[in-house]
């Protein structure tokens, strides 16, 4: 068989080269190290064969004939071969089994037949992360640098943020391997997460990232009541726009509280409450504060009487008032009364012919209970 073998190649090598290509096969193969992979051409001859031949490059794989195989050493614990349909196994693949495989075919009757197919051996792709910057990221003052890494045959990297490509910009930029980006400065719109995929043929691996760009406090707003009646409730309610959420503080007039809520509330109002409200909201990462005011006015009135008080009181107002212009014409009356018994006395104590002397008479009356 050895003697064929060498036989075969060295005489009919020459010939070989000169042969078209007459076996087509589907497509370039791809295989992953310590994979497997088989060769097969679409068309083989429907007529007996004689000789059959595989090689890779210039190196000889096996010879076949219709009643025997012989795989030389290198490849005798690594392929297997089917003479029905000519096909080629070859397992346990590394690196180097990258290249050009040929088939050679020696049918009974006509010609031979050749043709050829091509191997890409990859190594699966592992172990893909992003590295993210350590420090918080402000915006505006921030650059952020994202590094990827990961092990295998990298053939191509992909980025995404939010599961849409990432495109460079004038503050977007990749490195010349794409295996890295750039971001400055930092604006909030980068917040989100970024997806690296790391690709060849037989395998990908996405690692992902959440970025996280702190901005604010801004727009501070104050809601709640502008003018209340005495004794009301209120409630103000501050609010800003701000990554991480913004911490808040109150003064009244200038005077610092203790309130250190988003929410001022006074449960029963006092003319002490009437001025102006500030809301203080403070960012801890961006270290920036921002204020917004509110005038309250605390107003006098009926603010909490019923409606059944306010009757009330407007009777016993009406009432009062009635009795007072009562006892006003009452003391008219008797003041008339007086008057006409001291002029009595006075004539019945005059002299005759003249003015002797003075007298003076006091009228007391009593108001006896009816």
């Amino acid at each position: 068989r050895n003697g064929l073998l060498y036989d075969f190649c060295s005489v009919k090598m020459l010939f070989c080269l000169f042969l078209s290509e007459d076996l087509q096969f589907s497509g370039p193969a791809n295989g992953a190290v310590g994979g497997s992979v088989v060769f097969a051409p679409d068309n083989p001859p429907s007529t007996s064969i004689n000789i059959v031949q595989w090689q890779f490059g210039s190196t000889l794989i096996l010879i076949a004939q219709s009643d025997s195989t012989t795989i030389v050493p290198e490849y005798s614990d690594r392929v297997s071969f089917d003479i029905n349909t000519l096909a080629l196994e070859l397992w346990n693949l590394r690196l180097n089994d990258s290249g050009i495989y040929r088939l050679t075919v020696v049918p009974s009757a006509g010609g031979q037949l050749t043709g050829e197919t091509s191997l890409q051996v990859f190594e699966i792709i592992t172990n893909v992360r992003l590295i993210s910057p350590e420090e918080s990221l402000i915006e505006g003052e921030s650059s952020a640098n994202i590094s990827s890494e990961g092990t295998g045959s990298i053939t191509s990297v992909q980025w995404m943020k939010d599961n849409s490509p990432l495109s460079p910009s004038n503050s977007i930029i990749f490195s010349s391997d794409n295996r890295s980006v750039s971001i400055s400065p930092v604006q909030r719109s980068d917040s989100g997460e970024y997806q690296c995929t790391y690709r060849n043929p037989i395998s990908s691996e996405t690692a992902t990232l959440s970025l996280i760009i702190n901005y604010g406090p801004e727009e501070v707003s104050i809601k709640g009541e502008d003018v209340v009646d005495l004794g009301a409730r209120v409630s103000l309610s501050c609010s800003a726009n701000s990554k991480p959420a913004a911490s808040f503080s109150w003064k009244i007039n200038g005077t610092d509280t203790d309130v250190t809520t988003d929410t001022f509330i006074i449960d029963y109002t006092d003319f002490t409450h009437s001025g102006e409200y500030i809301c203080t909201a403070w960012n801890s990462v961006t270290k920036r504060n921002a204020t917004q005011k509110h005038a309250l006015l605390v107003k006098g009135g009926g603010g909490g009487l019923s409606s059944g008080a306010i009757a009330g009181i407007v009777i016993g107002v009406l009432v009062a008032v009635a009795g007072i212009c009562g006892l006003t014409v009452y003391l008219i009356k008797t003041k008339k009364i007086c008057n006409k018994i001291v002029f009595t006395l006075q004539l019945k104590n005059k002299p005759s012919t003249k003015w002797t002397g003075k007298r003076r008479y006091v009228c007391y009356l009593f108001i006896m209970p009816t």
